[in-house]
């Protein structure tokens, strides 16, 4: 099979908390304006323009926006780190000679500084599109799967006809991730090169038994 698998991002593939935390009070600094940081990085996900409704008027949000992703790499690019297992995820759908992608909401630039700085790198990397709207993306690249944290990621996924693989690494548990129409719940993204493998081996026209498939190991 042709595989794709495309990735969500924050709290997907990096824990961007701090950086974001960081971020959230520079602006705040800047302008004067109240943010609790600390309550932000409790809603990653949905788009910046959401969390900045909570805090400036809404004729000043798309300025507010435009400040916050230009300040963004000078605050928030070095204290994020890779979540667990995020590197190997992304070389286990490479090492069985698929493509692995990253669909995320955030500004496509500073998602490139986050993957480059990290050391994580995928096929393609699409940014600016949350939820239902990632599903134009996934299907252009012709993703089967789609692995996400948040519920917009289920979405995305059903929406483009992708299995949705969800680990409840971000905002959203495991019950609400379910109950949004994940197909597969996995602790966090080590346990998905051995679940990748399993999915290969069981496509139609696979003959890579599951034994030979590569499972990496978190450092």
């Amino acid at each position: 099979m042709n595989l794709t698998v495309g990735f969500d991002l924050d709290m997907t593939l990096i824990d961007s908390r701090p950086g974001i935390r960081a971020a959230y009070r520079a602006l705040s600094a800047e302008t004067g304006t109240y943010i609790d940081a600390d309550a932000a990085v409790t809603r990653l996900g949905p788009p910046l323009e959401e969390e900045l409704a909570r805090w400036f008027p809404e004729a000043e949000i798309p300025a507010m926006a435009d400040r916050y992703r230009a300040i963004y790499p000078d605050h928030a690019i070095e204290p994020t780190a890779a979540m667990p297992g995020a590197r190997e995820a992304v070389a286990a759908v490479q090492a069985l000679g698929g493509r692995a992608i990253v669909v995320t909401a955030k500004h496509e630039p500073n998602a490139r500084l986050h993957l480059a700085h990290l050391g994580i790198e995928p096929d393609a990397v699409i940014g600016w599109l949350w939820a239902e709207a990632k599903a134009g993306a996934l299907r252009e690249h012709g993703a089967q799967v789609y692995v996400g944290d948040h519920v917009g990621d289920v979405r995305g996924a059903r929406t483009a006809g992708a299995l949705s693989v969800a680990v409840p690494t971000g905002p959203c548990p495991e019950p609400e991730l379910r109950e949004a129409g994940a197909d597969v719940v996995l602790p966090d993204l080590t346990a998905l090169p051995e679940w990748l493998a399993r999915y290969v081996a069981a496509q139609p026209g696979s003959a890579q038994p599951v034994a030979a498939q590569p499972v990496a190991a978190e450092a």
